[in-house]
C-alpha cells in the first residue's frame, strides 16, 4: 500500500504530523510521528478525531491553515448552482382525477 503524506507541523521537540492518505484517496488520516528520543510510538489518527481534540494545538490550527488554502485555491470560480425551486417552495399538489390517473 502507498501512503501519500504532506508535512502539516514540526514541533521544535522534533515531533511531526502529517496528512496523509492510502491508495483509496478517501483514506485520510493523520500521521505523527513522535521525536526519536522521547521513545513514543507513531501514530495513525482519524481526522474526525485530530481535529476534536487539542483544540488549540499548533499542529490542529497549521491543518486547518491547510485546509483553509484549499478552499482559497477552489474559490477562483463560483460553485455552478443546480436549477431548482426556491428554498421553502411549496409543490404543486394533484388534483383528485391526476392522482387516479397515476395509480
Amino acid at each position: 500500500m502507498t501512503t501519500v503524506r504532506t508535512l502539516i507541523h514540526a514541533s521544535s521537540n522534533g515531533d511531526r504530523w502529517f496528512l496523509c492518505h492510502g491508495d483509496d484517496p478517501t483514506d485520510v488520516f493523520v500521521f505523527h510521528e513522535p521525536n526519536g528520543p522521547s521513545g513514543g510510538t507513531p501514530t495513525r489518527i482519524g481526522i474526525l478525531e485530530f481535529l476534536s481534540t487539542d483544540l488549540g494545538s499548533p499542529e490542529r490550527r497549521d491543518l486547518l491553515r491547510m485546509i483553509g488554502t484549499l478552499v482559497e485555491a477552489g474559490h477562483s470560480q463560483p460553485a455552478p448552482r443546480e436549477p431548482g425551486p426556491e428554498p421553502g417552495a411549496a409543490a404543486a399538489e394533484p388534483t383528485p382525477g391526476e392522482a387516479a390517473k397515476t395509480l
